[in-house]
């Protein structure tokens, strides 16, 4: 009996071990699956600017004209260095089409180091200097030398901030203080306003951590765009009263107004109906 009773507790040992297998030892934590299954992004690897609004290169690689009405009611979005944005809806830009377009900076295919910026990829930004103080922002379309000047915005958000760069930087009437409708009305205000400078030259556009562009917010309506001739471009024979400059109709942000355009653009509605 001693030895029958030996053998049947070496088999209940053996047994137990057997199970223990399959079995989280009480000596170890049982950690169990992860709380969310699939990969997680670690906070290492994420961009500190994630905006999910953000056009990409995508947007900017279609031809000058089609571009500068596209570029009508989206959101250019300025990242000042102390983390204030300033932001702008687009309501007037002018299409320059490259070597052919007699008022381009390209015409002629004249490429220099001031010009580079539009004959680099779509969404490249061209900042030059006029009069040797103001500047003008330009992005690079599809096509060798062409591109969309911005003309003016609609002011959305950051507007004292604006205030203060303008008054900082505008030649007199310092004295009198900005309306909202005056901040951004040119291309050149713009600027100031914006805070754009020559160091945005070549700038990319789909990619930039100070400068972007946005689309329009959900549910925006569609604007209704007038054709109009470009603004300051006299020399540049007939290619001076070609329609290459857009801008939403009604706008009191425009810069400059073209009540013959208008009426034309409206001619024009009537008869398509």
């Amino acid at each position: 009996m001693g030895q029958k009773k030996q053998r049947l507790l070496e088999a209940r040992r053996h047994q137990s071990l057997t199970d223990g297998a399959q079995m989280p030892s009480t000596m170890e934590p049982c950690l169990g699956p992860p709380a969310t299954l699939g990969p997680q992004r670690s906070i290492y690897f994420s961009s500190p600017k994630s905006h999910s609004a953000q056009l990409g290169s995508e947007f900017f690689d279609q031809p000058a004209v089609p571009l500068a009405r596209a570029f009508l009611g989206q959101v250019l979005v300025r990242r000042l260095d102390d983390g204030t944005e300033l932001r702008g809806r687009i309501v007037e830009t002018e299409a320059y089409l490259g070597p052919e377009d007699a008022a381009a900076h390209s015409r002629g295919g004249r490429q220099t180091p001031r010009n580079r910026g539009m004959f680099m990829k779509p969404g490249t930004l061209y900042v030059y200097i006029i009069y040797g103080m103001y500047f003008c922002m330009n992005v690079s379309s599809r096509g060798d030398g062409a591109c969309v000047l911005l003309r003016a915005l609609e002011p959305l958000g950051g507007l004292e901030t604006m205030r203060q760069l303008r008054s900082t930087l505008r030649k007199g009437a310092a004295g009198r203080a900005l309306r909202d409708r005056e901040l951004c009305s040119g291309p050149s205000k713009l600027c100031q306003a914006m805070a754009i400078d020559k160091s945005f030259d070549q700038r990319d556009l789909a990619k930039d951590e100070a400068v972007w562009l946005e689309r329009s917010p959900p549910g925006s309506r569609e604007p209704a765009v007038v054709a109009a001739a470009r603004v300051g471009i006299g020399q540049a024979g007939e290619w001076a009263q070609k329609p290459l400059r857009f801008y939403v109709q009604g706008s009191p942000w425009v810069s400059v107004v073209d009540r013959a355009a208008e009426q034309n653009s409206q001619a024009c509605s009537d008869k398509a109906f």
